[in-house]
């Protein structure tokens, strides 16, 4: 290749790269933006006096801006303690996913004893199986134990999961062997190599499996509404559709309990972002 054609690519390759990484952003912002749409119109919305939430047209920026709407939702509703039993379930049930499927997993992968290939196997079918298909024989269970109408039939189905069991024990065979054959040498017993060793080496994937879980259970609705039979023991899911019957015609107040219920969220995901970005990419390499 001759100097003058060399000078050209370099003259051109660099211009090429930068309009390339322009379009890449450009569609990236684009796209976050189109995902934040519903989120900035449900804000917008939830700050504006009841005449304007109804006002005919798109008026994106509340004028006069009003928190009217949080007002008479936290005087007039039960929205406080169904958020309080919302957190309390979904943290209760995030611990018992974390310590029993890191259990289950550590002991799938890290212990040697017969028949536990085919437990795994087992365990990863039960993905095939539809979630309501368990609805009926779990409710007669929860029944019989006269769990109904308690946190406990919302928890306890739930306090392990084969998702959370499939994502540890993937990531828990990527850990060298080498470091518990070392342990073991030193006297350390398998309670010490589980919570001394493989759970502070597996802090993001047990991060991120909080997060989903979190999430997952903040956002249950159909579980709780049928074993929770009081109005005082809902949680968010179930208490904004009992808010958007009750406030039919203040659609300011349906969005400001809809910004309650997912701001804990918000939070939560920016708490744990660098866990979760870290978590997928070493399942990403592995």
């Amino acid at each position: 290749m001759s100097n003058a054609t060399t000078t050209r690519l370099e003259s051109v390759l660099p211009g090429e790269i930068s309009v390339r990484s322009v379009l890449v952003h450009a569609v990236m912002y684009g796209a976050a933006l189109l995902f934040l749409v519903p989120y900035m119109y449900m804000i917008s919305t939830s700050l504006k006096t009841p005449q304007g939430a109804v006002a005919a047209g798109m008026n994106w920026i509340p004028d006069p801006v009003s928190l009217h709407a949080y007002a008479g939702l936290l005087a007039d509703s039960l929205i406080i303690g169904w958020a309080f039993n919302t957190l309390l379930i979904a943290s209760i049930t995030t611990l018992l996913v974390l310590i029993v499927d890191s259990m289950i997993a550590f002991a799938l992968t890290r212990l040697d004893w017969p028949g536990q290939r085919y437990v795994l196997g087992l365990i990863i079918a039960s993905f095939m199986v539809p979630g309501f298909v368990n609805i009926i024989p779990l409710y007669i269970l929860i029944s019989d134990l006269g769990l109904l109408n308690s946190y406990l039939a919302v928890i306890l189905p739930f306090a392990a999961g084969p998702l959370g069991v499939f994502l540890l024990a993937q990531f828990f065979r990527e850990i060298p062997y080498e470091i518990q054959e070392a342990a073991q040498l030193d006297g350390f017993s398998n309670w010490r190599i589980y919570t001394r060793m493989i759970l502070p080496l597996s802090r993001s994937i047990l991060s991120a499996l909080a997060l989903f879980m979190f999430v997952w259970s903040w956002n249950q609705f159909l579980w709780p509404l049928i074993v929770l039979q009081e109005q005082a023991m809902y949680t968010l899911p179930i208490g904004i559709v009992v808010l958007r019957d009750n406030f039919t015609y203040q659609p300011s107040v349906t969005m400001a309990s809809a910004v309650i219920a997912s701001g804990p969220l918000f939070i939560l995901f920016l708490l744990l972002q660098e866990q979760l970005m870290s978590a997928v990419e070493m399942q990403g390499v592995t």
